[in-house]
């Protein structure tokens, strides 16, 4: 990366303490996908940033957070692109090098060290994933600090009347399905302060449920025509297109939630016994078929679309840094921007609006539910049984006929 720098030049940004570590910091956005055109204005500013350390007399050992937040705000007002990204690159770079000390960890609060003691025995006890856990944490810290703000939580003191007032102050800011998040988030704290002697009362019973009724809805689907014309909409020709065409085939005809894409690594694809291996909920492995237009627009992507990174998930960003998505959203903006794109109004946009065309799609075409269930990759048949209700054909002989209706 540094050859495309006028080597004059390159000499005398090799300027302070820094002046070792240019190389590695190279190296590293070299690996890390940026592009050639961006490295000079880095390697300036790493060398201001080395001039400023001299010059202000602070040695890299002694270098910390404060110093590098005075250098970053030495000129109020002004932007030096792109020297704040760099500079925090530069410091990740050589804590990972032992060059500067660990990161100190951050002061928590009272309220947040108990959460952080709940948050692991629902990783180490109760083996939720990573991505579930603020479903349950948020909601407990707010709950805290509601009844003891920054005080030092006395768990012995809760009574009901803390409980079921959060509650009601709560469900009438959120939707019924965050309201349903809320009260099985504290009925699982609560039990786990039971279990754990710090309340001696089961408070969990107290909790009242939110109305809402198994099976009361319809799942959102588009037609199969629908969804094929989507899927023709999307650009092949770029390798943004071609990685987001795997993406929504995945979706489409493997029925994959946006947590299975975006974990997928490159070894879960056997190419020569034809199957995908898929991590589901609770670390369970579902191999599934790859089927021929999903493996041709895998090794379309994989073959002259994917960055070259040593990074392991398949689905990469296409700017710098190159790495996994961070989360499942960017999943769901890829639907979302090809039905906008498509002209197709409906009322669920997400990844999971494909997942439910496909079971219904198979329901119709004669597939058991618990065929639909072993490829959505379902533990209990209750949550494929929802999809029963769109088959229409098959309900319709088993409808009662309505009292005093025509004769």
């Amino acid at each position: 990366m540094k050859t495309i720098i006028d080597s004059k030049l390159f000499e005398r940004l090799h300027v302070g303490p820094l002046s070792p570590y240019l190389d590695i910091y190279l190296t590293r956005v070299e690996q890390e996908g940026f592009l050639p055109s961006s490295v000079p204005c880095q390697a300036y500013a790493i060398a201001r940033f080395s001039r400023w350390l001299e010059r202000m007399d602070v040695s890299l050992e002694g270098l910390n957070e404060s110093g590098v937040q005075d250098f970053l705000g030495r000129d109020p007002g002004v932007v030096h692109h792109p020297e704040r990204s760099t500079i925090r690159r530069l410091v990740a770079v050589l804590r990972e090098a032992g060059v500067l000390r660990a990161e100190q960890p951050v002061t928590l609060t009272a309220v947040q060290r108990h959460v952080a003691k709940y948050r692991r025995y629902l990783i180490q006890q109760r083996g939720l994933a990573e991505s579930c856990l603020p479903n349950y944490t948020s909601f407990v810290e707010k709950f805290l600090s509601n009844r003891f703000a920054e005080n030092e939580p006395c768990l012995a003191n809760l009574c009901s009347a803390d409980v079921t007032s959060f509650i009601t102050l709560q469900v009438s800011q959120l939707s019924r399905g965050r309201a349903k998040l809320l009260v099985t988030a504290l009925r699982s704290y609560l039990r786990y302060l039971l279990h754990q002697g710090d309340i001696t009362v089961a408070l969990a019973d107290c909790i009242p449920s939110v109305a809402t009724w198994s099976l009361a809805t319809t799942p959102k689907s588009l037609p199969v025509e629908t969804v094929q014309r989507v899927l023709e909409q999307q650009n092949r020709t770029t390798p943004i297109g071609r990685r987001n065409y795997a993406i929504m085939l995945l979706l489409a005809r493997l029925g994959l939630r946006a947590g299975e894409v975006v974990r997928l690594n490159l070894e879960d694809i056997d190419w020569e016994n034809g199957v995908i291996r898929i991590r589901r909920k609770g670390g369970r492995w579902t191999p599934l078929p790859l089927l021929n237009d999903v493996g041709e627009a895998l090794a379309n992507y994989l073959h002259s679309g994917r960055p070259q990174s040593y990074c392991r998930r398949v689905f990469l960003r296409h700017r710098a840094p190159v790495s996994g998505f961070s989360h499942t959203i960017t999943v769901s903006s890829i639907v979302r921007r090809l039905l906008i794109r498509t002209g197709v109004d409906s009322a669920r946009t997400g990844a999971h609006l494909l997942r439910h065309s496909l079971a219904v799609d198979l329901l119709r075409k004669g597939a058991s539910l618990d065929e639909i269930g072993d490829v959505l990759g379902h533990r209990s048949l209750n949550t494929t049984a929802v999809y029963a209700k769109v088959d229409l054909a098959a309900l319709r002989p088993l409808a009662l006929p309505w009292p005093g209706g025509a004769q």
